[in-house]
């Protein structure tokens, strides 16, 4: 049940609201926008009526959730959520944030290049992987904790924010102080071991769609780390798996306007995943920012023709600092901007 507060609702009004709420049986989630107290309550309570909350003293409104996901829809905050990072860095704000990288992190050498090309580009977070999920058992693994280690001098010495996929449960704790957002790989979408973890922590997530899920399916899992308390969550559309062969997966697009709709969290796009093949990232990206997206992650790599991994949909340094004035003239047409 969403319980909406009115604009000048007293804390002790609040505090009243919270506990009936309480007493029934619900878990409460509390959220404060810019106008109003979104009360939401969670879970399987005794019989009650609803009319019962919209007459309380400081209730503008009160009503039952007719979505599954509770917490990752838009009623439990209407004006939409934006995650704030200490450099001034916002994700869901007016901003398209670009968060660019290399798949892995390879060598000192290598993520310094990159990390030096995607910031003087415009990107605002370094994305690299230091454990890396992998189809074969043989293909490289990542470089574990010394990728960690060189991801966060990287972004001390740079300025650039650091996103890093974690894997498994163990390595949250591992991971926690190097770096600024944890990605949640779409192999990963439905562990929800995991995702139970990461809603207890208090680290911003991205979280991306599965390769067959679909966006209610999305939704559910951001529904997870939400119900933990952890409400910086962000989505990512990076193509999902149909009949056809030619790109590596098929980039909804579509996805990214209905997720504004149906949800309050910030939808990044990767065209890197989305399509596989370096000539059609940029278009790919461009549809993005057209269709919505609140950021991008797009691989960058110095040289990506002898990249470990994902070479084959990776951009060359020159290419992603074409992109990013392309996508400028994108962003300011939708009136969005990119720095």
């Amino acid at each position: 049940m969403i319980v909406a507060m009115q604009e000048h609702a007293s804390e002790d009004q609040i505090q009243s609201v919270t506990e009936r709420l309480l007493e029934l049986g619900f878990k409460v989630h509390r959220t404060t926008g810019t106008v109003q107290t979104i009360l939401a309550g969670v879970g399987t309570p005794a019989a009650f009526d609803v009319k019962d909350f919209q007459v309380l003293d400081g209730v503008a409104d009160a009503y039952r959730i007719s979505s599954p996901y509770k917490l990752a829809g838009r009623s439990f905050r209407p004006e939409g959520t934006v995650l704030h990072f200490p450099n001034g860095v916002t994700v869901g704000d007016k901003e398209v944030v670009v968060m660019a990288g290399p798949c892995s992190v390879e060598s000192r050498e290598q993520i310094f290049s990159a990390a030096e090309k995607v910031k003087a580009a415009g990107a605002k977070f370094l994305r690299g992987g230091a454990f890396k999920p992998r189809s074969s058992p043989y293909s490289f693994q990542g470089m574990g904790l010394e990728g960690l280690k060189l991801l966060r001098e990287v972004g001390n010495s740079t300025g650039l924010l650091i996103i890093s996929e974690v894997m498994e449960i163990s390595q949250i704790e591992l991971m926690m102080p190097y770096v600024d957002v944890f990605q949640v790989g779409a192999r990963n979408m439905q562990n929800f071991n995991l995702l139970r973890e990461l809603g207890q922590v208090r680290k911003p997530v991205l979280l991306k769609r599965g390769i067959a899920a679909t966006i209610e399916e999305l939704l559910l899992s951001a529904e997870y780390i939400l119900s933990g308390g952890n409400y910086e969550v962000m989505l990512c559309e990076r193509g999902i798996r149909t009949f056809e062969t030619y790109t590596r997966n098929t980039m909804d697009i579509s996805a990214i306007p209905v997720i504004k709709k149906l949800s309050h969290l910030p939808i990044l796009g990767d065209p890197s995943h989305g399509v596989g093949l370096r000539d059609k990232v940029p278009a790919m990206a461009r549809a993005a920012v057209a269709a919505g997206a609140d950021g991008l992650l797009i691989e960058v790599h110095p040289n990506p023709d002898k990249a470990v991994s994902d070479g084959a949909q990776t951009l060359f340094p020159e290419q992603f600092s074409k992109l990013m004035q392309e996508l400028r003239v994108i962003a300011s047409a939708v009136e969005r901007t990119i720095d």
